[in-house]
C-alpha cells in the first residue's frame, strides 16, 4: 500500500521507491528517502539519533512546523507560547488522502483548537491548520494552510518550515542569497542582532556558527555539496533562515555527538513581521524540495 498508518504516524511510499514518514505529533516529517542518479535510495533529511519520537517534546530534525511564532514570542497574542509556537508539539489528525497515483501520493493533516483542548488555554485566536505532504519520485512538497475562522478578528502569525537537509555541513553551498538584507542572530548584543547586514557572498556556507534570517528572499534556492544537492522552491514564505550551530550544537541535549556536521537547516518562512490574515480568509505557505539530478 502506498499509504501505511503506523503507531506513531503515516508512511508514504512512491511506486518508484521513494518514501516519507510523518509523525502525527507535530506533523513532523522525520524521513524522506529519494533515489540518487544510480537509483539508490538515500535519506534526505537529518534527524538526531537522540531525538525523541514519542511525543514528549519537539523532534530535533526532519521538518518541524513553526506556528504561530518564530523564536521567542514577541506578539501580545503569543505571550503564553513557548519558542516556535505550538504546532510542532501538538498531535495532528489525519484528515484525508489527497492523491494516490503513479505521479505521487499525498495526505492532509489538520490541527484546530476545537479538537485540541490545550490550545485554547495558551492561544485565544480562532484558526484552523491543514498540512499537505506530497511525495513524488524525486520531490517532497509540504504545504501549510492557515485559515482564520474568526468572523471579526484579524489573525496575525508567523510560520516557517524548519527543514534539516542531510548534508556534509562543511561542504555546503547555498545560492542565490548575495545582495540580500539579513539579520545575524549569532551577534552578541540585541542591537547587533537587530541591525541588518548585506550578504556579500556569492555562495553562502555554514563553516562557522550560523543563524541568519534573510528578508525578501528569492523563493528559489540551491543547496549543494560535492556529491549531491537539492533545490528548494517556496511560495508565500518571503524570508529564509539558514542555521547550523557548529560546536554550539553540543549544548543541545537532544543532539547527537557532532550532529551539526551532518546537516544544514534551510528554512523558508514568514518570520520578519507577521502575516495579517483577515477574518474568514485563507493563506498557504509552500515548500517544494527536489533532488538535483544534473
Amino acid at each position: 500500500m502506498p499509504i501505511e498508518t503506523t503507531q506513531r504516524g503515516i508512511l508514504l511510499k512512491h511506486p518508484e521507491g521513494a518514501t516519507a514518514e510523518i509523525l502525527l505529533y507535530g506533523a513532523t516529517v522525520i524521513s524522506w528517502t529519494a533515489p540518487d542518479k544510480s537509483g539508490k535510495l538515500e535519506e534526505r533529511l537529518f534527524v538526531s539519533s537522540k531525538a525523541l519520537l514519542d511525543g514528549s517534546k519537539p523532534v530535533r530534525g526532519g521538518i518541524p512546523v513553526v506556528f504561530p511564532c518564530f523564536g521567542a514570542p514577541t506578539h501580545p497574542d503569543h505571550s503564553k507560547l513557548a519558542q516556535h509556537g505550538f504546532a510542532r508539539n501538538e498531535t495532528w489528525k489525519l484528515d484525508s488522502i489527497v492523491m494516490d497515483n503513479e505521479a505521487g501520493v499525498s495526505i492532509r493533516l489538520v490541527l484546530s483548537p476545537t479538537e485540541n483542548e490545550r490550545i485554547p488555554t495558551i492561544y485565544s485566536r480562532k484558526f484552523s491548520l491543514a498540512y499537505l505532504v506530497t511525495l513524488a519520485e524525486h520531490q517532497l512538497s509540504t504545504d501549510l494552510h492557515v485559515e482564520n475562522t474568526s468572523s471579526s478578528e484579524t489573525l496575525e502569525f508567523q510560520a516557517l518550515l524548519h527543514t534539516y537537509i542531510r548534508a556534509p555541513a562543511d561542504e555546503v553551498k547555498i545560492v542565490p542569497l548575495q545582495g540580500l538584507s539579513y539579520y545575524d542572530k549569532t551577534e552578541s548584543t540585541d542591537q547587533a542582532r537587530a541591525s541588518p547586514k548585506t550578504e556579500t557572498r556569492a555562495e553562502v556556507d555554514v563553516k562557522k556558527y550560523t543563524d541568519s534570517v534573510y528578508e525578501s528572499a528569492p523563493l528559489k534556492y540551491r543547496v549543494t555539496w560535492p556529491t549531491g544537492g537539492v533545490e528548494i522552491k517556496a511560495k508565500n514564505f518571503k524570508d529564509l533562515v539558514v542555521w547550523n550551530p557548529q560546536d554550539e550544537g553540543s549544548k543541545l541535549g537532544d543532539m547527537e555527538a557532532e550532529g551539526w556536521k551532518k546537516y544544514v537547516c534551510v528554512e523558508p518562512g514568514h518570520v520578519k513581521g507577521f502575516v495579517n490574515l483577515e477574518p474568514q480568509k485563507h493563506w498557504i505557505g509552500q515548500q517544494v524540495i527536489t533532488v538535483i539530478q544534473d
